[in-house]
């Protein structure tokens, strides 16, 4: 028999999870379908030592804090999935783990929802399956003696093959495992793009606090040309600024980006030090925006001068390898930190751009009833963040609700 739902939320995730708890304020009957566990991807899709990137006072919902943990602490993965379980469960949210939707069509006004369970029709549907779904692995390097894994697969250091690694990409994932790693005792090889890197903390705020006051976080769309910049940030080991020139001081050999490969050969382009400076840039960028806010605001906020101090531009910079021989390097496993692509293959209807990204406005997509949460930039910077994904959610119950 199929099932016939109000309203049909499907992701059990952080954005899920939101979205329900406001459809329950607006007395909207609801489902939830989950194919695993509440929160899987931050259990099973994170390395051991992960902790979130804000402090937890920040990478929250409003309306609940962590439980045992300083609001200036960095929650562990498990800590995180444990939030998003204890706020459903005493919520009572209507959440179903373990059923996988595996076809979204509409006919008439209503969707027809195909799951591992049976069938479900609804009025209307929100799709909160968030950003991370299919990990991206260049098929670039061919040799089978080389272990090669994406981000979303490594664990620890103990389980790699003995060996030299290169880790490709220095966003926050990227640029935490290979401290993790050099940090452990092996050499570690970091290839490094184009990257925005802001101050953990200064002049006593963290930068995400910064970044609320200075409106970033709120922004509407990238900056044209850096909609593929990411940000090398880490809460690791009690939180730091993530600055490349320290990772090569413990020891890291830093490439530019990575190019073709043959022969045991790896191609890297020539744009290392660029990156690097572009990276120093944007940092110092930053903290002339939050001294000029605080000025005009009359902040009384500790001076940070010792900010702006740059270690030198070390010798893999100046003198940058442009072609890395694997096997000379001892290199044994590759670490792709090469970030995710969207997969909304099993949605049947005609709302997808050819970079796999649904057209919408803020959310509301151009099939009525029809709606996202959760992905990057859906109405501002915010958007995939705990606190963001919270802020779409509240948004979009209550056009449901008007519906």
């Amino acid at each position: 028999m199929t099932e016939t739902l109000h309203t049909l939320v499907i992701g059990g995730g952080q954005a899920g999870v939101a979205t329900s708890a406001h459809l329950q304020k607006q007395g909207i009957p609801h489902l939830v379908l989950e194919r695993d566990r509440i929160a899987e991807r931050w259990r099973t899709w994170r390395w051991d030592s992960l902790v979130a990137n804000g402090p937890a006072w920040h990478d929250r919902f409003p309306e609940a804090e962590f439980e045992d943990l300083d609001p200036d602490a960095f929650a562990g993965k498990e800590a995180v999935a444990d939030y998003f379980q204890r706020f459903a469960s005493d919520l009572n949210l209507p959440i179903r783990t373990g059923v996988e939707v595996t076809r979204l069509e509409r006919h008439g006004d209503v969707f027809h929802v195909t799951t591992s369970q049976g069938a479900i029709t609804a009025r209307n549907v929100v799709v909160a399956t968030g950003p991370f779904q299919h990990p991206v692995i260049p098929t670039v390097i061919t040799d089978p003696a080389i272990t090669q894994l994406h981000s979303s697969r490594y664990r620890n250091p103990g389980a790699l093959p003995e060996g030299a690694v290169l880790v490709v990409g220095a966003g926050s994932s990227g640029a935490q495992i290979a401290e993790e790693l050099v940090r452990a005792g092996r050499r570690v090889y970091l290839s490094v793009g184009p990257h925005d890197r802001p101050p953990r903390r200064y002049r006593g705020k963290d930068f995400v606090w910064w970044l609320g006051k200075l409106g970033k976080w709120d922004m509407k769309a990238p900056t044209p040309g850096t909609e593929h910049i990411t940000i090398a940030v880490s809460g690791a080991y009690g939180g730091h600024t993530m600055d490349f020139r320290r990772l090569a001081g413990l020891g890291v050999t830093l490439l530019g980006r990575a190019g073709a490969y043959g022969n045991g050969v790896l191609e890297i382009a020539d744009d290392l030090r660029t990156n690097v400076e572009n990276g120093d840039r944007n940092y110092l960028s930053v903290l002339d925006e939050a001294d000029a806010y605080a000025t005009a605001q009359g902040l009384d906020l500790p001076e940070d001068p010792m900010a702006r101090s740059l270690l030198p531009l070390p010798e893999c910079v100046t003198r940058p390898t442009l072609a890395l021989d694997l096997k000379a390097a001892g290199i044994t496993t590759v670490i792709w930190a090469t970030g995710f692509r969207l997969d909304f293959g099993w949605i049947d209807l005609d709302i997808f751009q050819p970079d796999g990204r649904p057209r919408h406005r803020d959310g509301v997509s151009e099939v009525p009833g029809l709606y996202f949460v959760g992905l990057p930039w859906l109405s501002c910077r915010g958007s995939a963040f705990i606190w963001g994904a919270w802020k779409d959610a509240e948004r979009l119950a209550g056009l449901i609700a008007e519906r």
